[in-house]
């Protein structure tokens, strides 16, 4: 038996308006949502790009400086004896570290690192401790 009352089928096609606004609005807020989240996402990819560059920069004057320290080393060590090959071995080994880390950077360094760690993974482990301990020592005062 059929509803053919009016106001029945009234109300059926209000409630079915009201549930289709509701599903657009859902739509609308789910899409403000996405778009929030991709702006949020892409802000923090670039500021760990900007931070990532800042340290490279840092490191390649640190090299830059450490570099500086070597030639000042040599101008100031004596001209002859076991002090001028002290000095000298000292100064080649500043000149030689500060050029790795203006071309290898943070990002070569971790690398380096990481490669060491997986051909020494036992004596990486021991360094570890012994650096933890160490720092946990000195926290201890």
């Amino acid at each position: 038996m059929a509803n053919t009352n009016p106001n029945v089928k009234g109300m059926h096609e209000g409630t079915t308006g009201v549930a289709d606004k509701a599903k657009e609005t859902a739509g609308t807020v789910a899409d403000k949502a996405k778009d929030f989240a991709s702006q949020a996402a892409d802000r923090a990819r670039d500021f760990g790009k900007s931070a990532v560059n800042t340290a490279e920069s840092a490191t390649a004057k640190v090299g830059s400086g450490v570099e500086n320290l070597a030639d000042k080393l040599r101008d100031n060590a004596p001209r002859e004896g076991m002090m001028h090959n002290a000095a000298g071995k000292v100064a080649d080994t500043l000149e030689r570290s500060g050029r790795y880390l203006q071309e290898e950077g943070l990002t070569g360094m971790a690398e380096d690192l990481t490669g060491v760690i997986k051909r020494y993974p036992v004596p990486a482990v021991l360094v570890g401790i012994g650096i933890g301990y160490l720092i946990a020592h000195a926290l201890r005062r």
